[in-house]
């Protein structure tokens, strides 16, 4: 099968990938497939980039049932095959993470992710592979960001390769140069079929409210956007006000000024 990305898409994931060092020879990738629109497009570009660069790396997938409802064998069969068109071998592995969610007091979403990660990093370890590939994108990075500003008054958002040393994998996000509406278009230009989030928050989530606000707020600001991606860099930091003062700190200088104990 003869793959190709329009040259936007490839030069951005191709940016991506020589940028942060992502695939190396001899890598062995699991890609996290949830079967929505941007896990279909990484899949594809990954597998384009085995077809088209020098770089010798193999490929396998892996979808998590979260088990929230039971369609999901007929989402499952429809992956298997855009797999094996993609000559990448696929698994699905069952989570129930809904009734993870059910008993616990903490935001269902961390809940979601981190139940995911955990047994897709388990499952990279136990198939041998080094690195996970998981499909965030450019706007997935900003509305990161911008939510970690609103919600705890910190400047931080995932980065584009991270090591993980507790399991000894590495996580790539080759897609983080593109815009969401990027992806979008090419899933429609490819045809995808794309499985529909069984998840019952979807659209009723923080990120959610996160990209609804950047978008009204981009109407006055038509740059926001923009500007929110120069300031995740480390170089866009400009004058800030020091660390906070320990108690310990504090009463040394106070006691400068008043000469006395308190």
């Amino acid at each position: 099968m003869n793959l190709i990305l329009p040259k936007q898409i490839f030069s951005k994931v191709m940016r991506a990938v020589v940028e942060f060092d992502m695939i190396q020879d001899g890598d062995k990738i699991l890609i996290g497939l949830s079967g929505g629109k941007d896990s279909l497009v990484l899949s594809y570009a990954l597998a384009t980039l085995k077809q088209r660069t020098q770089k010798k790396f193999s490929l396998s997938a892996i979808t998590i049932n979260p088990q929230f409802d039971n369609d999901f064998i007929s989402a499952a069969e429809k992956l298997k095959s855009f797999c094996a068109a993609l000559e990448i071998p696929y698994q699905i592995h069952n989570v129930d993470i809904f009734s993870a969610i059910q008993s616990s007091n903490k935001n269902p979403c961390f809940t979601c992710a981190y139940f995911r990660r955990a047994a897709i990093n388990r499952l990279a370890n136990e198939l041998g592979a080094n690195k996970v590939a998981y499909a965030h994108h450019l706007d997935d990075a900003v509305e990161t960001f911008f939510m970690s500003l609103l919600s705890s008054g910190q400047l931080t958002t995932f980065t584009p390769k991270t090591f993980l040393s507790r399991t000894n994998i590495t996580v790539i996000r080759p897609l983080v140069y593109l815009r969401e509406f990027q992806i979008v278009s090419f899933a429609k230009e490819k045809n995808f079929d794309v499985v529909k989030s069984p998840c019952p928050f979807d659209g009723k989530t923080n990120r959610q409210n996160i990209k609804n606000l950047i978008k009204e707020l981009g109407k006055s600001f038509p740059d926001l956007f923009e500007h929110l991606a120069a300031a995740m860099r480390e170089n866009s930091i400009g004058e800030l006000w020091s660390a906070p003062k320990t108690q310990a700190e504090m009463r040394k200088i106070y006691f400068s000024y008043v000469n006395k104990k308190i």
